[in-house]
């Protein structure tokens, strides 16, 4: 057993691991950018960052989990993922809250360490972080119950995130690197979109107001291919600057494709409780693979420029 009443299994499905090539995909992203950047790394400096992320990342979720189940937004009758395990497998909510603490612990232990070795500014930083994330779901006026879910969780998982990654390798922020970043923003906030999308029927009903609510069915639909179109626009506008060099946006190419095919098959889904796997699969996937894309396409250009 992991902690009394908890698996490790149950641990994972708390902090919905699946989800973290999010965070670990811009912090790959920023790195690799500092990389092409300056042209050299701190080996030593990558790995604190990459594990100080994955335990933010982890204790953000373990907080959502805690909080959607305490606020009633997570619940059988509303609910079709079976691996929420407080709602399904009577996990005991009060452990799900104690290993996010253990999680931000841990991180911001790690955050101390890379101030140290790199500059005290990280700990600002590191902290509006890690306060935004637990005020995500939790607090007296949780983000997530907003419409600015999308803007917030885009700022800090994609241009925040990459900025810090960037910075902890050069010890500047670049304005090349908070344009580079925007694509980013845009593509959290889709997921956002998307997983929102699913749930707005129940999340209507717990009492949220989130911007696809407001959109509706329609609108919601409109808005998802708007931001589809934004992350291409954004990808070559970025390369005509000088920003993206020609070999990364010729790595991302196979992506926009492969982007196109997801969205529709999104769309032939529909957006419902019942949908919200397959669609969030096809969202993460988009994502994976855009960063992927992206780690290469700077890789090449480092090796062969």
């Amino acid at each position: 057993m992991l902690l009394s009443g908890m698996n490790f299994t149950q641990f994972l499905r708390i902090v919905e691991i699946r989800t973290k090539i999010i965070s670990m995909g811009t912090f790959a992203s920023g790195t690799l950018f500092a990389l092409y950047t300056q042209g050299t790394l701190s080996p030593g400096l990558v790995l604190l960052m990459a594990i100080a992320t994955l335990f933010v990342d982890m204790g953000t979720t373990g907080f959502n989990s805690y909080f959607d189940y305490r606020n009633g937004t997570d619940r059988q009758e509303t609910n079709c993922e079976d691996d929420k395990v407080l709602v399904y497998q009577g996990v005991k909510p009060s452990l799900a809250l104690l290993v996010s603490l253990l999680l931000f612990g841990a991180a911001g232990a790690l955050g101390l360490v890379l101030a140290y070795l790199t500059s005290w500014k990280l700990l600002v930083a590191g902290g509006i972080c890690m306060l935004v994330g637990f005020a995500y779901t939790g607090g007296p006026y949780p983000i997530s119950r907003t419409p600015f879910g999308e803007l917030f969780a885009g700022f800090f998982l994609g241009t925040t995130l990459f900025l810090i990654s960037y910075f902890v390798q050069t010890g500047t922020v670049a304005k090349e690197a908070l344009l580079a970043s925007l694509p980013f923003l845009v593509l959290v906030g889709m997921i956002l979109s998307v997983n929102n999308s699913c749930d707005r029927i129940s999340d209507a009903q717990a009492g949220r107001r989130t911007l696809t609510i407001i959109l509706g069915k329609w609108g919601t639909t409109f808005l998802l291919g708007l931001e589809a179109l934004l992350v291409v626009a954004l990808s070559v506008l970025l390369f005509v600057l000088g920003i993206y060099p020609l070999l990364l946006l010729i790595a991302l190419v196979p992506c926009f494709l492969f982007g196109a095919s997801e969205f529709r098959a999104m769309v032939q889904r529909g957006f419902s409780n019942q949908t919200k796997q397959g669609n969030m699969g096809s969202i993460g996937r988009v994502y994976l693979v855009f960063s992927l894309c992206f780690v290469l396409g700077l890789l090449l250009e480092h090796l062969l420029i």
